[in-house]
């Protein structure tokens, strides 16, 4: 168990940094630096001369070959300083820690209510397969499935937020919140949140609920399903004490996958709602070519995966005393 623990470890430690180079190499071939992006704007106020921009370029390290300007990039990780934003002036480690609890504002109670309804849904439609009922809730999971997350996004601000008036349009808090009491903050922070809340939810519901229903449907086919079912056990047996603890591995595999959007977020949505999160910080800092908060991201949403695919690897054994994690 300890050397398949420290042989992950070490193909984890790996793939980061294979991750990150890549990635380094990547926004550093992107078209313009922080220095000029401003400058794409035609705004002659923020022009700077070439020897100021040389200074500047020297300050910033850009000045260097990308593979050096990598090296000195992992040294100062491995020293736990993941450097200072250029666009923010602020240390990577404070903005990531600022933006890390409005994202989890969303995804927690995504993931959590998703799970509560997948994994019933999933199973009702396993047993009750090929009804009518099973075949509408199926459709509508396919829609939803289908739908993308983007074009939900603003159908449910067009009805909800303009036409209706009843959930706020788009942000995360009231111009008034502030003067508000502590029940009224939260009910304030509720009412912003539900929107972007439901887009997080509803594709991994559908995505879910389909997911456990195929498992179960090859796991229900097999032999000792029948055998379950000739001895006279009724169907809520079989499917929660012989089928669904069958389909536990790739349900774990699948929770695991989907862990580091726990702080990943969603670039689309957080953009579309303008809330304050990792996925929206993501895509600001790549516009502004802001380099050390783009690699802090990727970095920390990198070993996220990793983490969770090495938890999910430890859980199989949990769910399945017939697996071992040997050499």
């Amino acid at each position: 168990m300890l050397n398949y623990l420290i042989r992950r470890l070490a193909i984890g430690a790996l793939t980061l940094l294979l991750i990150t180079f890549v990635i380094y190499g990547l926004i550093r071939k992107m078209p313009g630096t922080p220095l000029t992006v401003d400058m794409a704007e035609m705004d002659p106020s923020k022009q700077i001369s070439p020897e100021r921009a040389k200074q500047l370029a020297a300050i910033y390290g850009l000045d260097k070959p990308w593979p050096q300007a990598y090296l000195h990039w992992i040294g100062n990780v491995a020293r736990g300083d993941l450097g200072r934003s250029y666009s923010r002036k602020q240390p990577v480690l404070k903005i990531i820690s600022e933006r890390i609890g409005p994202t989890l504002l969303l995804s927690i109670p995504s993931l959590m209510i998703s799970y509560l309804l997948s994994i019933p849904l999933g199973l009702y439609c396993s047993a009750r397969d090929g009804k009518s009922d099973e075949r509408v809730i199926s459709t509508i999971l396919y829609m939803l499935y289908s739908f993308p997350a983007f074009v939900a996004a603003l159908f449910l601000q067009l009805l909800f937020a303009v036409h209706l008036r009843w959930l706020p349009l788009f942000g995360m808090m009231s111009d008034h919140y502030e003067t508000l009491g502590t029940w009224g903050k939260t009910c304030d922070i509720f009412w912003h949140a539900l929107l972007p809340v439901t887009v997080f939810t509803y594709g991994g519901l559908a995505y879910d609920a389909r997911f456990i229903r195929a498992n179960m449907q090859e796991v229900l086919r097999q032999d000792y399903i029948r055998t379950a079912r000739a001895k006279g056990l009724g169907p809520v047996g079989v499917i929660w004490k012989h089928a669904f603890r069958n389909t536990l591995i790739p349900l774990v595999t699948l929770i695991g996958l989907t862990l580091p959007g726990l702080l990943s977020g969603s670039v689309i949505v957080e953009q579309i709602f303008t809330w304050p999160g990792m996925g929206r910080q993501f895509f600001e800092s790549i516009t502004e070519r802001d380099y050390p908060t783009v690699m802090g991201l990727t970095l920390m949403f990198s070993v996220l995966t990793l983490a969770a695919q090495l938890l999910a690897d430890m859980l199989y054994a949990v769910v399945d005393p017939r697996i071992r994690l040997e050499d």
